[in-house]
């Protein structure tokens, strides 16, 4: 059995004149890990019980049980909420873009229902959720293109982005919102992100920040990546957070999969690569309001399976034991 950490600071006391700690959570880590989450963390994110196929599986039909749980667990503990996600390519029912005959709708029934959606679940937790990434992932990887082809895109158009967050700024008009997107330090990704987001902010936009989600690993991004990319966003005059930062212990040409462990090497690694990115986010507290993690502690990760199937992953503060790692200690004594 784990011994209890009473003994340890807290990692949100300490960074509580930075910016928020936050951790994603499902109904499962905030049972099995609510005493970590309760101790360390100030704000949690529903990891994905708030995303459109959850919240609304048929036209009309919403499915809130799930979400409210969550979002009376930052009730109870009195941790701060974001909203994750509204609009997005993935996670979003095929109904959303098909008439009742299957065949596509027109552009005005689809931002209806955009907008009806946003209505009806922002409205639900005004006042617990105190900002929301209204538009996830939307630009393109690589090549040419800005957009990334989507059904929002194809039916819509490039304007829908704008729309979502018009939509969402009359559904709740004091939350905050962003625009979240992942490889946000890679310098090509992070020019259409900010050519995006600079467009939305010349058009007077409702925008408040932006999401960089910082699923790095040991190598990538590199520090001087990361505060290229927090420099170019803020420049525009919006917050930032980070919003589901992971440490992977395995750098993208790794595929290993024989390890039931991280090696030494790997901890030392992550060590100085959790120790570094903190002192890097620490300059930037003026800009930088909350850094996310994307789970809590070792014992539950997206990174079990993903992007390598049968692989276990260790990319957190906390082992799985919920006990704080060496790069824990790195991060709160400074």
């Amino acid at each position: 059995m784990a011994k209890t950490s009473v003994e340890v600071s807290s990692l949100q006391k300490v960074y509580e004149s930075y910016f928020n700690i936050g951790a994603a959570v499902n109904l499962r880590t905030i049972e099995t890990q609510q005493n970590l989450l309760a101790k360390h963390f100030n704000s949690i994110t529903a990891e994905n019980d708030m995303k459109f196929e959850l919240l609304q599986p048929e036209e009309g039909k919403f499915t809130f049980e799930r979400a409210d749980k969550l979002a009376a667990f930052a009730q109870t503990h009195r941790m701060k909420m974001r909203g994750h996600t509204l609009v997005w390519h993935n996670q979003t029912p095929d109904w959303v873009f098909e008439n009742s005959n299957g065949e596509q709708v027109t552009r005005d029934q689809l931002l209806q229902r955009m907008k009806d959606h946003m209505n009806t679940v922002m409205q639900r937790y005004k006042g617990q959720i105190y900002c929301w990434d209204v538009v996830n992932e939307a630009v393109t990887d690589e090549g040419p293109e800005l957009y990334r082809k989507t059904n929002w895109l194809d039916i819509i158009g490039e304007d829908y982005i704008e729309k979502a967050f018009e939509f969402a700024h009359a559904a709740d008009p004091d939350a905050l919102l962003f625009y979240n997107d992942y490889n946000e330090s890679n310098p090509g990704k992070r020019e259409k992100i900010y050519q995006l987001v600079k467009s939305l902010v010349d058009k007077g936009v409702p925008i408040h920040g932006v999401g960089l989600q910082a699923h790095w690993n040991l190598t990538n991004s590199s520090l001087e990546d990361i505060r290229a990319a927090i420099e170019r966003y803020a420049s525009l005059g919006l917050k930032l957070q980070l919003t589901e930062l992971d440490i992977s212990v395995f750098n993208h040409e790794d595929k290993r999969t024989d390890l039931i462990e991280p090696t030494a090497e790997m901890i030392e690694l992550q060590t100085q690569r959790y120790q570094q990115v903190f002192e890097l986010l620490r300059e930037y507290r003026g800009v930088i309001t909350a850094v996310t993690f994307w789970g809590a502690a070792d014992d539950y990760t997206w990174l079990n399976d993903f992007p390598v199937r049968g692989r276990k992953n260790w990319p957190f503060l906390f082992d799985e034991n919920h006990q704080p790692k060496e790069a824990f200690w790195k991060v709160i004594n400074f």
